[in-house]
């Protein structure tokens, strides 16, 4: 399982005012016929394979399984071929701003570590700059300004969501208000759940194995554990314990709302505090013990 997430600061692109992906005309860099500002790159709710990334004059070839995600609420996301990435990202007209990378610390065979840091690296464009981009022909280029940085994309096909009911949803991260933060060291490697279609949803919230009955209103768009849950009673280490907790008071009864993107599951509460999960298969069929 990866570790948590070291930050990595996007030099001066931190105090950058960051602007929702496709965010209303009249803040695009540049202009257009008659002063009239660009429009956004038309990027926000796409994928990307990356075929390779330029950092000085050294051009490097992506490992496979590297992609880049722009999501439709203002973030970047994705996989370096080795660890999982993910941060806010602004669009002005052809400029993109990229915040805090935040990325998982898993080893991986040297090469793709070299390639991990050539690619972090050209992500984070140049200092007070960022990345213009430019779209042709189903393939996007992002390059620093001076050009000395540069990422090669090609679309990819769309995920379809994957069922709420039936995945194994491997809980990844913790929701305050929009904000997405990783799990607290060493707390989530057991950390997983299902929501299964005969009425209960069991899993694991960090040390302890649960069960519990589970209602789900897709015309809401609402999941709600109701209690008790059934548990197994074992001591774990103090973070572990800490996120179950944490997840136990989260799933207390209270209608959470579900956001399905792809293969990335958010639940959330009406205070905005919550959870991101990430699909890891589906449920065996056939009875159950």
């Amino acid at each position: 399982m990866p570790k948590p997430r070291r930050t990595l600061e996007a030099s001066a692109l931190l105090a950058a005012p960051l602007v929702l992906l496709l965010a209303a005309c009249g803040q695009g860099a540049g202009g257009g016929a008659g002063g009239a500002p660009d429009p956004d790159l038309p990027v926000a709710g796409t994928r990307w394979t990356v075929g390779a990334v330029t950092v000085d004059g050294t051009r490097s070839a992506a490992p496979e399984g590297t992609l880049v995600e722009f999501t439709a609420d203002g973030r970047v996301r994705g996989s370096t071929g080795c660890n999982d990435f993910g941060a806010k990202a602004g669009l002005s007209g052809r400029r993109l701003t990229v915040g805090p990378v935040e990325v998982t610390e898993k080893g991986c065979p040297a090469d793709r570590q070299r390639f991990e840091a050539a690619f972090l690296a050209a992500l984070g464009g140049a200092p007070g700059g960022g990345l213009d981009g430019e779209l042709k022909d189903g393939a996007l280029t992002l390059a620093s300004p001076d050009g000395a940085k540069r990422l090669e994309l090609a679309a990819a096909p769309a995920v379809p969501p994957a069922p709420l009911r039936g995945t194994v949803w491997r809980i990844d991260g913790l929701v305050a208000k929009e904000v997405v933060s990783s799990l607290p060291a060493g707390s989530g490697e057991k950390a997983r759940f299902t929501v299964g279609a005969d009425g209960r949803t069991s899993g694991n919230l960090g040390c302890n194995d649960f069960s519990a009955a589970a209602g789900v209103d897709e015309k809401a768009r609402t999941l709600t554990v109701e209690g008790p849950a059934a548990t197994t009673r074992m001591m774990c280490a103090s973070p572990q314990m800490d996120l179950e907790t944490k997840l136990y008071a989260l799933l207390d009864g209270r209608p959470l709302t579900y956001r399905i993107e792809g293969r990335v599951l958010t639940l959330t509460d009406a205070s905005g505090e919550g959870l991101t999960a990430r699909a890891e298969g589906a449920e065996p069929a056939g009875p159950r013990a």
